[in-house]
């Protein structure tokens, strides 16, 4: 039985002013229908935290509406941009004549270096990107110049009437012997445990060897674009494709030497990012601002598909060495790693990024005493910079590597020895200082995908087939992953929000962080509706501006839900409380301490005692008497530090785990081979938004087999991009999916850090299942010679390079 509640004067008249009042007339009240009144049966849904609920812009991506900047609509006389590009890799401009450029037809404007109004040099966190090249070339497809059209083709025209003359050099192309020149963007860094001389000094046996690890084109399917518009008070608006909004704002305010404040940075959504528009979206952006300024008009900058792969740079490459001691059972006792990072020619962020892979070289296994160090080499390449996993793929690699070659020196399963050789009492601590929370959860998910997948029979039943079989041969490797959680830059791990309540009860929050397709958004309104007891459909979320929430992070790193959720969370929160004060002195019967929102209602007591109050009236009666519908929020991540100069701190909130089982079949006369089936077992923590989390799992496997696999990037001697285009650089398509796909959540299992509703990243953990395929092949290639070796195998592990591991063992063997 509910008691009803006794109105003021205020309150009966927002009531009255409900009444007759149908959707779209306001004010509007969002509950207007009792729960008895509605139809029986009918069952209303609230979508909160916690629920599948389709993504925000789910509808809009399918039926085309959703609008990304090259839908947006410019005015008439906008320009549209063209650049000019460096055709060699290093050596000195010495002549550059753009005279017949601004000649040509319907060219408004051109600039070049000596057109940038404040800095030149545009790089994210160390110096060494100028925004055009002064004299010296770093790499083929730098940019010289810009032009400026009335039509994108006649800027492209336009563009190749201009007279370039330089003095060639012969370019750095090979990062081991820019290492051993010590030619660094920035210097080596060391991490270090223990007496790791002593450890492979006393092995009982030493492990030891080498890979190199390709790196990988972005291909996001929206290019780097961006629109500019000047201000009447000389400033732009920038519409970008960014997952760095704030960083673009200073950047252009720096390039146009004017303040922050006279630039607003707008994303609503990206095609794509991954990393790949976290620093290198800001130049465009740059570009167009200056020529909006000089020119008054709105600018537009799409660069082709083409030039995009020559402009922007790709995931490290990189080469990993590795000499570890071992005892007689296979467990690590220490050891010595050496990752050497291909930066190609400016620092950008390859200082964290190789930070980061020199903090997952353990990935889930105890490296006892070792020792991990990391160089930055410098090439004639476009700067390389981030990828999902941002360095801690490519360091995984090597001890992944290393787990494959101890189990065939000992004649083990590699299961076996990745199990002895995990995070456990007595080895729980990293070798950069970090305890390793959560272990047990580690060795639960690798039981439990153990027996789902029937990882022991299959291992027999493929032992069989492989002894029977001359040519196919197949192959199995289950591998897990221990992904750390945090900006590795502690300012970083910081985010803000802003609240919007209106009159009629509809929600709006704004946040730092950008959406790329991976749901940020709706766990975000998500988090608000359930703070306010909403259904999804009362909370909308708006662009992310530099305007409504500044100095903001990159959503980047995995955090962006833990940052920006947890902001939206505190915002909401904040509100609530001011709300349920208000209530608490506003009805005198009301008892703060027993109020709360569900359903779309303030509720206080229970059972005979119970009151509700509708969300609408309560917002539109607080708005009469003059209480703040508005709210900011803002989270700090705490605990997280990191010293360079001991190499020890804790760089991580926490750990996400995870683990697949890949069964491949390799043709080993051909080198083609198949991936045939995949199990797959990911901890998200409480996940927030479960059909979301098991998409991001599918797709960064996807996306991570694809890196070790199919997706080769080639240069030629001068260093020239020939993978520049779908038809030279192959990415993973849907018929590469495996025929048997089983991706599952761990449950039961929340987060041990009070993360956002104790749940877990998921952006970039699952990429690093995708070694589980590589080392398959691995497998299926050490059956040739009765699992006495593993082959090395670089990545990516084309059929070529399959083909020629399988000839080389076949070679060993006689």
């Amino acid at each position: 039985m509910r008691t009803l509640v006794k109105l003021d004067r205020e309150s009966a008249r927002a009531r009255h002013e409900l009444d007759g009042k149908i959707k779209g007339d306001a004010p509007l009240a969002r509950q207007t229908v009792e729960p008895q009144d509605q139809k029986e049966g009918q069952k209303q849904e609230h979508r909160q935290a916690g629920s599948a609920c389709a993504h925000e812009s789910a509808v809009n991506h399918v039926s085309g509406k959703a609008r990304y900047i090259d839908d947006l609509p410019s005015p008439a006389n906008a320009l549209h941009i063209a650049l000019g590009l460096s055709p060699i890799a290093h050596g000195t401009l010495t002549a550059l004549d753009l005279d017949a450029v601004r000649r040509a037809e319907g060219v408004v404007d051109v600039i070049a270096f000596a057109d940038i109004p404040g800095h030149s040099d545009i790089g994210p966190v160390f110096p060494g990107d100028p925004l055009f090249v002064e004299r010296e070339i770093g790499y083929a497809g730098q940019c010289l110049f810009a032009v400026a059209a009335q039509s994108l083709t006649l800027a492209r025209r336009a563009v190749a009437l201009a007279t370039i003359r330089f003095d060639e050099q012969t370019p750095s192309l090979d990062p081991i012997e820019a290492a051993a020149k010590a030619d660094f963007v920035r210097p080596p860094h060391e991490q270090c445990s223990g007496n790791w001389q002593a450890r492979l000094d006393e092995a009982v046996h030493c492990i030891e060897g080498e890979l190199d690890v390709g790196g990988q084109e972005h291909f996001y399917l929206e290019g780097q674009a961006c629109v500019v518009h000047p201000t009447e008070d000389d400033g732009v608006v920038v519409h970008t494709s960014n997952q760095h909004p704030s960083e673009t704002q200073k950047l252009v305010a720096e390039v146009l030497g004017i303040p922050l404040h006279a630039v607003v940075v707008e994303v609503r959504r990206m095609g794509g990012g991954f990393g790949g528009k976290e620093t290198q979206a800001s130049p465009w952006a740059c570009i167009a601002a200056i020529i909006a300024r000089r020119t008054g008009r709105t600018a537009r900058l799409r660069l082709p598909r083409r030039d995009d792969m020559h402009l922007t740079g790709k995931r490290h490459p990189f080469h990993n060495h590795y000499r570890l001691a071992t005892d007689e059972q296979g467990v690590i006792q220490g050891g010595d790693i050496t990752l050497i990072g291909n930066c190609g020619y400016s620092p950008d962020l390859s200082d964290a990024i190789v930070d980061r892979a020199m903090f997952h070289a353990d990935n889930a296994y105890s490296l006892g005493e070792a020792r991990v160090v990391g160089y930055r080499a410098r090439t004639h390449t476009a700067s390389n910079t981030a990828f999902r996993g941002f360095g801690g793929p490519q360091g995984m690699m090597v001890i992944e590597a290393a787990m494959d070659d101890i189990a065939r020196r000992l004649g083990e399963d590699p299961l076996t020895i990745r199990k002895r050789n995990f995070y456990r009492e007595g080895r729980e601590t990293t070798h950069y200082g970090q305890t390793v929370d959560q272990r047990g959860l580690l060795h639960a998910l690798i039981a439990q995908l153990e027996r789902s997948s029937d990882y022991w029979q299959r291992r027999e039943a493929i032992t069989q087939f492989n002894a029977d079989s001359r040519i196919i041969k197949r192959g199995l490797a289950l591998t897990p992953v221990k992904f750390g959680i945090s900006f590795t830059a502690q300012h970083l791990n910081q985010a803000g929000a802003l609240l919007h309540v209106y009159t009629d009860g509809s929600v709006l929050i704004n946040h730092g962080g950008t959406e790329m397709g991976q749901g940020l958004h709706t766990k975000v309104c998500q988090t608000v509706a359930l703070e306010l007891g909403l259904d999804l459909d009362e909370v909308r979320i708006s662009a992310t501006r530099t305007d409504k929430v500044p100095n903001t992070s990159p959503t980047a790193a995995s955090s962006g839900t833990d940052l920006n959720g947890m902001a939206a969370r505190d915002a909401a929160i904040r509100l609530r409380e001011r709300l349920f004060d208000f209530a608490a002195a506003h009805y005198p019967d009301f008892e703060r301490a027993d109020m709360r929102l569900e359903r779309g209602e303030l509720i206080v007591g229970t059972g005979e005692s119970e009151r509700r109050i509708g969300w609408g009236e309560l917002i539109q009666t607080a708005y009469l008497n003059r209480v703040s519908l508005s709210e900011k929020g803002f989270y700090a991540t705490p605990l997280i530090h990191y010293d360079r100069t001991t190499g020890q701190g804790r760089p991580f909130y926490y750990y996400a785990f995870g683990a697949a089982v890949a069964e491949v079949s390799v043709d080993t006369l051909s080198g083609e081979y198949r991936v045939e089936r995949v199990d797959i077992l990911h901890d998200v923590g409480n996940s927030i938004n479960p059909a979301i989390d098991i998409g991001q799992v599918e797709g960064g496997f996807v996306q991570g087999m694809g890196w070790l696999t199919s997706e080769e990037l080639s240069w030629n001697d001068k260093g020239v991009l020939l993978s520049d285009g779908p038809a030279t650089y192959k990415i993973p398509a849907f018929g590469d999916l495996p025929p048997v796909f089983n991706v599952a959540l761990m449950e039961g299992h929340p987060n041990s850090m009070a993360s956002l509703y104790r749940s877990k990243a998921v952006g970039e953990p699952p990429f690093m299942l995708g070694i589980s395929v590589w080392s398959a092949l691995r497998d299926a290639l050490a059956s040739l010679v009765d699992y006495r070796q593993a082959p090395r195998l670089d990545t990516p592990a084309t059929p070529e390079r399959v083909l020629l591991a399988a000839q080389r063992l076949r070679t060993s063997a006689f």
